[in-house]
């Protein structure tokens, strides 16, 4: 059985996680989501939502990011960061598993 390595999640992502809760009344998770689709075979998607009992809870500064089981193989060892660039502000996925993406950076294929 192999094991799959967690995605990681950068300070900086959860400080702007942190950002976004301290405006909604409700704080909620930061969702990563695998799923079929986009000009590359897969597409991420994200989104804020409420933790599941059977998602990876990835935790820190008072924060969360989840992962439902499904998704997980794909992003296994990825590091999900944000990024603030000329043309905009995003979270963003560097998957080692992905064997191309196209240049929008939210869909890719493995």
């Amino acid at each position: 059985m192999q094991l799959t390595v967690p995605p990681k999640v950068t300070q900086r992502a959860f400080e702007r996680l942190a950002e976004i809760n301290d405006d909604a009344n409700a704080p909620q998770a930061l969702r990563i989501a695998v799923e079929g689709g986009g000009c590359s075979g897969f597409q991420y998607e994200i989104d804020l939502d409420t933790p599941r009992t059977d998602d990876l809870v990835l935790e820190g500064k008072g924060q969360k990011v989840v992962i439902d089981p499904v998704s997980l193989p794909f992003l296994a060892d990825a590091t999900i960061d944000f990024s603030t660039e000329l043309i905009g502000a995003r979270f963003v996925i560097e998957n080692p598993n992905a064997t191309s993406s196209c240049g929008c950076g939210t869909s890719f294929s493995m």
